[in-house]
């Protein structure tokens, strides 16, 4: 969904910054409707990445910054690379809860489990469950349940999960059809041409209230549209008081239509349509603001530049 590689830039997120953003959103955070110490997948603020375990001592920092603002229901996501044992996984975890994290969210699918060994996600969850008083949530539990089930231990290529015949489990999987997945799992969707999207608007996604994402640049990202900003986080009052559209191009054209942003990048920069389709409205979008970044980084609202760099 945002392009997440090791070939990035290792630009960690600075304190000072989260600490204006933290100050900010203290007072709007939603807490879990069954308490401020209990998590919910679209509730409280959640610390993620990547992979946020990379930087231990950053995280832990970041979330006693969070905890020092009484931010409700803070939990953090991973992949559980870093649970090669017992012991570690138990003291991280408990240096977290001391800081004043509330819980932890394993990730688990077949795509993580390319690099990650499914142990190591069962020992998060395990342990997870002991130190936060079982505040852990699994996403997605039915993949967990299946790899439980099934005895798994280690990590599991693509093409033996689809080898073993388990692909079906991918009709019960959330995925977005968005970020780098239509390049690189587009052979699981049936394509469709450029027209079948133009008058679906995106005028909701970039307006949406709830489960927004601010990276590790204090890029405001709407929803879960990778490569957009609205403007800098750290500034949050004057996103707010609204953000004229006649300065930012791709917005305006996105909160009309997508073919109006189709023709506008045939008109400036000659886009020109993939011949084998587009899986989604958002596989459409990207690849036109891709085309438009090889051109010109003239686009502000196209931030990161990075983001568009590590696509396929």
């Amino acid at each position: 969904m945002y392009n997440c590689s090791s070939k990035w830039s290792v630009d960690w997120i600075s304190l000072s910054g989260l600490e204006k953003v933290l100050h900010y959103l203290s007072e709007s955070i939603i807490a879990s409707p069954f308490g401020r110490d209990r998590i919910g997948i679209n509730y409280g603020l959640h610390f993620t990445g990547g992979e946020p375990f990379l930087n231990f001592d950053l995280l832990v920092r970041c979330v006693k910054a969070a905890s020092n603002f009484n931010i409700p229901s803070l939990f953090v996501e991973s992949n559980c690379f870093w649970c090669v044992n017992d012991d570690i996984t138990f003291r991280w975890f408990s240096l977290l809860r001391d800081a004043g994290l509330h819980g932890i969210l394993v990730s688990v699918n077949p795509f993580i489990l390319e690099y990650v060994s499914f142990d190591r996600m069962d020992r998060a969850v395990r342990i997870g469950r002991k130190v936060f008083n079982g505040n852990v949530m699994v996403y997605q539990e039915s993949f967990y349940r299946f790899f439980r089930e099934i005895g798994l231990k280690n990590k599991l290529s693509l093409q033996e999960f689809f080898r073993h015949g388990y692909g079906f489990l991918l009709n019960y999987a959330e995925l977005l059809p968005m970020g780098r997945l239509p390049y690189r799992l587009g052979f699981l969707y049936k394509k469709y041409p450029a027209e079948k999207f133009f008058k679906m608007s995106c005028r909701d996604d970039l307006t949406r209230d709830w489960h927004i994402h601010i990276d590790n640049y204090f890029n405001y990202i709407p929803g879960y549209c990778g490569g957009i900003s609205l403007g800098d986080a750290r500034d949050m009052d004057s996103i707010f008081q609204g953000i004229d559209l006649d300065n930012y191009p791709i917005l305006n054209a996105l909160s009309k239509n997508i073919g109006e942003l189709y023709r506008f990048a045939v008109d400036e920069y000659n886009y020109r349509e993939l011949k084998n389709g587009y899986i989604s409205k958002c596989h459409l979008c990207l690849d036109i603001r891709k085309h438009i970044v090889e051109e010109t980084d003239e686009y502000k609202e196209l931030k990161p530049i990075e983001y568009y760099h590590h696509i396929e």
